[in-house]
């Protein structure tokens, strides 16, 4: 899924750098030491040691070869900006296009509004959060599972419809070990002892739930669907991403756990468990981020080429190469660091659950 993810960003690159006339020396997936590559026209298409991320090498990206009409810097700056934003664009098509696709052929959605919920099909009381240390966390249950009902000690299961039904049951079994039908894939029990005096707003298991159903919709809706569903996906991510750094540099605390490639495939794993619509749904999200990070203004992403360009054009020339080549490469190794942490964080994380 990642590969796919940064395979589109890395070819609207690629494909603006082109039409803009301009020369392609490496089209990369991940970043050097190379591991191998094969030469197409003026371009090598590689595959690289570090499977973090991918890169389009164009001539004169650097700052050098002004006088070649087929480098990056020998072009308007017009031309450079759409360049440089063109993966950004092509990560919120590609979830455009997937939330097109999955608003046509169906996808599960929590039901808060009757009128959805008459018209949706497959229903499901699904855990959408859970509460840390709580004793759904300490059962093994995760997010997305389903709740089918609850077996007693004789092996007779009481089927659930509604969360409300789950709320009744596991009220008059305060303080008790409830043995929990759920679906992760496949059906399974699992043994959750509930808790009497819960801290507030967590309930005597420690999870939120809602009522799913798989909702679609004809093509002709499905695409304005699609491109609004994008638009509230980058709204919300925007503004928990700065939620998340006003409390991190005013409080000094993270709000939400950070995950890097291994946590995104354990996640991606469990949605494709769950069904092909969540996993749709999941990689757009996915796709959404990238875009938003990628065009934050910080050294060695796209946004901070664009702060460069834009520089730039208010100095009147050129920006001094060295200086831009060395904090480029200084917010690129504190990329690298970050990512090599959440890593680790990521499969120790695993290791312990």
């Amino acid at each position: 899924m990642l590969g796919v993810l940064v395979l589109v960003h890395e070819w609207g690159h690629f494909i603006m750098a082109r039409r803009s006339g301009m020369k392609v020396e490496e089209f990369g997936f991940g970043f050097p030491p190379r591991l191998f590559g094969l030469k197409r026209g003026e371009t090598i298409y590689s595959i690289n040691w570090i499977p973090f991320g991918g890169f389009v090498k164009i001539l004169g990206e650097d700052g050098d070869s002004r006088d070649n009409p087929e480098s990056f810097g020998s072009k308007p700056l017009s031309s450079r900006l759409k360049v440089v934003i063109a993966g950004v664009v092509m990560n919120i098509l590609f979830a455009v296009f997937l939330l097109i696709l999955g608003n046509f052929f169906g996808l599960r959605i929590g039901l808060f509004d009757q009128e959805i919920a008459t018209s949706a099909r497959d229903k499901k009381i699904q855990i959408i959060q859970i509460a840390p240390n709580s004793p759904a966390e300490q059962a093994g249950l995760n997010v997305l599972d389903e709740i089918v009902g609850f077996q007693s000690n004789g092996g007779e299961i009481t089927y659930v419809r509604t969360t409300e039904d789950v709320k009744d049951f596991t009220s008059k079994h305060i303080g008790e070990t409830l043995r929990v039908v759920i679906k992760d894939g496949s059906q399974e029990i699992v043994e959750v002892k509930t808790r009497v005096n819960p801290p507030e707003g967590e309930g005597s298991m420690g999870i939120v739930m809602a009522l799913t159903g798989v909702v679609s919709y004809p093509w002709y809706e499905s695409i304005w669907r699609g491109a609004y569903d994008v638009y509230i996906l980058t709204y919300n991510t925007t503004y928990s991403y700065g939620l998340l750094l006003k409390t991190l540099f005013a409080d000094g605390r993270l709000i939400s756990e950070v995950s890097g490639p291994v946590g995104i495939a354990s996640i991606t794993g469990q949605a494709a468990r769950v069904g092909f619509s969540y996993l749709m749904q999941f990689v757009a999200l996915i796709s959404v981020n990238l875009a938003i990070l990628n065009i934050v203004p910080f050294p060695a992403l796209d946004g901070g080429r664009v702060m460069f360009l834009l520089a730039e054009k208010v100095k009147g020339k050129p920006m001094d190469k060295r200086l831009e080549a060395a904090v480029n490469g200084i917010g690129f190794a504190l990329l690298i660091t970050l990512m090599i942490y959440v890593t680790i964080k990521d499969i120790t994380k695993f290791f312990t659950v």
